[in-house]
């Protein structure tokens, strides 16, 4: 990438590039949690036991609602233990070497991060990938109903909630309980967002959450596995604990792995849970200001259906049709042609990181990528494979979540970026449609 290109265009005379880089979404410490971490420190408990884990469980569950959170090494962990509690309840334990999914065919968002999809194939499971809807930019319902004519032995389904808003999950519950499937929520970025007034992560039979460093609240890094089952949780508290059985020694009967949360990491995160409320607050205010702010171009925001309140983790913008300059996408990087009162995804990420501010392209679906090319992938309209094209030109992609992947983008939504900031986003944002 040119930067010098960028800062030379006439388009964008007048804006200086940022001194300190605007993030696209960091961590934001208060000091509360240093208290906790030195606590930790000072009696000692460094390990994966302490009032800190106790504390943050106690919490995580009251606020989801369900009646027990187990704290994990990292949201990819929790949503492996969450996948192989469901295997296990529908096909029993495996043979050693076998995961509880050997040889079964799952049902799984397919615009999502790979950490949705790779504890499947973990598991032995074959992902089968569920085209998004417009409406959330989530799995849609229709292709999920779709994916059970064509594929009616799959029972387990797992759907994550994209930048923070939740997914129709009146119409996916119902549709997992009317073919006898279990239902995997991957909340991961959608901590402390609700749909008709209750909690994501609540709704599926097993819920997971992440508090990765770039979270709307974090522990730097680790994750809760949500279950109302007494012993689904004690079960995944002993395979986080490699299994170690109640003996005198160590005895292993089972196979087990190395996700129990620490009380350090616990105690940052038990210092973030009193500001989930002005983090989400914050997003806000910052959706909304991009909302008006880039008003009269061609473009809109991730939407906001009714009956849910986002946590508002990311903002991104869709570029109308009509108003995408030529783009090419490889494997690894973008081309593209500039035109005149047009732009594209690739253009403004190139101009926002010569202005030293961070945007990303939205999640490349699963299906369109190498590791899962051969899988399974339907759309409302049935099969997809044969259609859809991973080097879409124009926006004009047939299947919903690549024509998001090739008009959208994530914005820069850090909670610490200033009014200020945003507003020379905005401006770098207007000047790629001069």
């Amino acid at each position: 990438m040119d930067k010098e290109k960028y800062l030379t265009d006439p388009r964008f005379k007048g804006i200086e590039p940022f001194k300190d880089k605007v993030w696209l979404s960091s961590p934001t410490m208060h000091g509360e949690e240093l208290r906790f971490m030195t606590e930790a420190f000072e009696t000692n408990w460094m390990s994966t036991v302490g009032e800190n884990i106790n504390e943050v469980e106690r919490m995580t569950a009251e606020k989801v609602g369900c009646k027990y959170a187990v704290g994990l090494s990292s949201g990819t962990a929790s949503l492996h233990l969450a996948v192989k509690l469901a295997g296990e309840r529908l096909y029993g334990q495996p043979e050693l070497g076998k995961g509880t999914l050997f040889g079964k065919k799952v049902f799984c968002s397919d615009m999502t991060f790979d950490a949705t999809v790779n504890p499947v194939v973990y598991e032995g499971g074959m992902p089968v990938f569920i085209d998004t809807e417009y409406d959330t930019w989530n799995m849609d319902p229709k292709a999920l109903e779709k994916g059970f004519k064509l594929y009616p032995e799959v029972k387990l389904i797992v759907l994550a909630h994209l930048y923070g808003t939740p997914a129709k999950l009146e119409e996916i519950r119902r549709i997992a309980d009317t073919y006898g499937a279990l239902l995997v929520e991957d909340a991961a970025e959608s901590f402390g967002a609700a749909y008709k007034g209750r909690q994501t992560g609540n709704f599926g039979d097993y819920g997971i959450i992440s508090h990765n460093g770039n979270k709307i609240i974090t522990s730097s890094s680790s994750g809760m596995l949500l279950t109302d089952s007494k012993e689904d949780a004690d079960k995944a508290r002993k395979w986080s604990t490699q299994s170690r059985e109640d003996a005198p020694w160590y005895q292993h009967e089972e196979l087990g792995y190395n996700y129990r949360m620490s009380n350090v990491t616990a105690g940052v995160l038990r210092g973030q849970f009193p500001y989930l409320k002005e983090h989400i607050r914050q997003k806000k205010e910052i959706y909304e200001r991009y909302k008006d702010g880039l008003k009269g171009l061609p473009v809109s925001m991730n939407p906001i259906p009714r009956d849910c309140e986002p946590n508002y983790w990311m903002s991104c913008i869709l570029i109308d049709k009509e108003a995408m300059c030529r783009q090419i996408r490889g494997e690894r990087e973008g081309l593209y042609v500039s035109e005149p009162g047009k732009s594209c995804p690739t253009e403004i990420l190139e101009a926002l990181t010569a202005f030293n501010a961070e945007g990303r392209p939205i999640w490349k679906p699963m299906h369109m990528q190498p590791i899962y090319r051969m899988n399974g992938f339907v759309t409302k309209d049935g099969n997809g494979r044969g259609r859809s094209n991973a080097y879409i030109d124009l926006g004009k992609a047939a299947d919903a979540g690549v024509d998001i992947f090739e008009r959208g983008l994530c914005l820069p939504s850090d909670n610490k970026m200033t009014k200020e900031q945003q507003d020379k986003i905005i401006a770098v944002i207007r000047a790629c449609f001069e």
